[in-house]
């Protein structure tokens, strides 16, 4: 193993020894085990989705509990080589944080409404926990449903209950009316005070838009809301026209507040079949156009998301959705936003690739992102089948297709980026070598080119100083001090250290450069 992998393993646990106070060596370290390193690209969006909806063991936890169960996925999710959570937040018009204008999640506490007790924004400390990692956090919500059952219980003072004709059921559900104005302002108002109170990366919004079809049927409740406001138009592309509504408010909602903040769409994988559309691909299933109202190719061509996350959960030869086809038609038809392939982690890890004579699909499906030009990244659901190695998938990540440190990419305006740090020097304590530098003073308000968090990079004497070397990556964190060895190392003499500040767009600054 290279000698420069170890020690940007190291550099990880420093970051866990100054948070938590205590230094532990990594797992695959102390089991003697070796990383293998490979060509892993520096910049690649690795995200994983944790869900709350059905998720009953939140219910069942203290605070205490369940703030160490966030430490605990979001390391186990961290040594997988993942750069990113999505967390969900809102999972049917209630909150997983303190808010002022829905009720607390029953996923949470069991009984929608009911705070927690002691109190606490688990929100507010998963951002924290991300951050602290050197990791994004991106806020998901879904925007219309208020309940998932028959059997939810909303409180007598929500919305649904004081004004019911703002709200359709249907296949024993509640969900948001979209034609209804008041219905966009009051989603955009939610997503206007998450983003105004907590130092989210990104909104991210699932595949939940009208009513994904029941029991053979497609949605018909919206009798009365089409002959108020829609009469005059297709009724299909009068659905799509509120849909589209929405997305173009949320996307301005979050960028007046702060034009940092990502907006992406996590949608069903099928846009349209080539049987409807042409420019449809070569498929057989449901489609995001005409079942759910969703045109996310006109979002992406109209600048109001950021970036795009299919799910293409399918296997990659299934007739009806093979997602090896889906994934080359996104990266073809969806260019004007990054887009991060959502691979559904059970189905990779129990269907074997006889393409490559392979026992799951993993290696072709990670190798199929990166081969596509306009794919940036992967998406991996659920995390907690990544947190559990369901089939071996962590140690698959950690050990190969994701070993190395990766940046998310770069997005806005290129030629802007933060400031290069300052004072940059190497010190010896207790035995230990420590690189550390000074950071840029903070400014009175928040800027998109503040430095959020830092790349350090090792070159050995004679090696060539490439910045865009995954594997001379030791460390990405928001410290402004890293363990890089034992002080009497020998294998360090002659070591350049290279450190950039990373801002809320993660654009690097200008490198500075020491040598040992």
């Amino acid at each position: 193993m290279k000698i420069a992998n170890k020690i940007r393993i190291q550099a990880i646990a420093l970051a866990m020894f100054a948070a938590a106070g205590s230094f532990v060596p990594p797992q695959s370290l102390a089991a003697g085990k070796d990383v293998e390193v490979s060509g892993n690209p520096k910049r690649e969006f690795r995200g994983a989705w944790l869900h709350v909806i059905g998720q009953t063991q939140w219910q069942g936890k203290t605070t205490e509990q369940a703030k160490r169960y966030i430490d605990d996925q979001f390391q186990k999710l961290q040594d997988a080589g993942c750069n990113a959570v999505i967390f969900q937040v809102r999972p049917t018009a209630d909150a997983m944080y303190k808010s002022e204008l829905e009720p607390w999640t029953a996923w949470l506490t069991g009984k929608r409404g009911k705070a927690p007790s002691p109190e606490w924004d688990p929100m507010e400390y998963a951002i924290e926990q991300a951050h602290k990692r050197g990791m994004e956090f991106h806020a998901w919500l879904n925007p219309y449903r208020v309940t998932s059952s028959p059997k939810d219980i909303l409180p007598a003072a929500h919305l649904a209950k004081k004004e019911p004709h703002r709200f359709v059921k249907f296949n024993g559900q509640t969900f948001f009316d979209p034609a209804y104005k008041e219905n966009r302002d009051f989603i955009c108002d939610v997503v206007s005070d998450i983003v105004s109170r907590y130092d989210v990366d990104g909104i991210h919004i699932d595949d939940y838009f009208y009513p994904y079809p029941a029991n053979g049927r497609k949605f018909t409740s919206d009798d009365a809301s089409y002959k108020k406001f829609g009469a005059e138009m297709n009724r299909n592309e009068w659905r799509r026209h509120n849909v589209d509504l929405l997305i173009q408010q949320l996307h301005a909602t979050i960028k007046q507040a702060k034009p940092w903040v990502r907006f992406g769409v996590s949608p069903f994988g099928i846009w349209r079949n080539k049987s409807s559309d042409p420019r449809g691909s070569n498929s057989s299933g449901l489609q995001n156009y005409d079942d759910l109202y969703a045109d996310v190719l006109l979002w992406a061509k109209n600048g109001w998301i950021d970036y795009l996350a299919p799910q293409l959960y399918w296997t990659l030869d299934l007739k009806a959705a093979p997602s090896r086809h889906l994934a080359k038609w996104w990266n073809d038809n969806a260019a004007d936003v990054d887009i991060y392939i959502g691979q559904d982690v059970n189905r990779t890890m129990n269907t074997p690739d006889p393409r490559n004579r392979d026992k799951n699909e993993l290696d072709t499906k990670v190798r199929l992102s990166r081969e596509l030009p306009n794919v940036q990244g992967n998406v991996w659901w659920h995390g907690y089948w990544v947190t559990s190695n369901m089939k071996g998938v962590a140690d698959s990540l950690a050990m190969k297709y994701q070993s190395t440190i990766a940046l998310p990419p770069a997005y806005g305006d290129k030629s802007l980026k933060p400031k290069a740090v300052d004072n940059l020097r190497l010190s010896e304590s207790d035995g230990k070598l420590f690189l550390s530098w000074s950071p840029e003073k903070p400014g009175k308000t928040e800027s998109e080119t503040d430095a959020v968090k830092y790349m350090v990079y090792q070159f050995f004497p004679l090696e060539r100083q490439n910045l865009e070397d995954s594997q001379a990556i030791i460390a990405m964190t928001p410290l402004t001090r890293v363990l890089v060895g034992e002080a009497d190392d020998k294998s360090l003499r002659g070591s350049t250290f290279v450190v950039t500040s990373v801002d809320r767009m993660n654009r690097e600054s200008d490198p500075m450069k020491i040598k040992r």
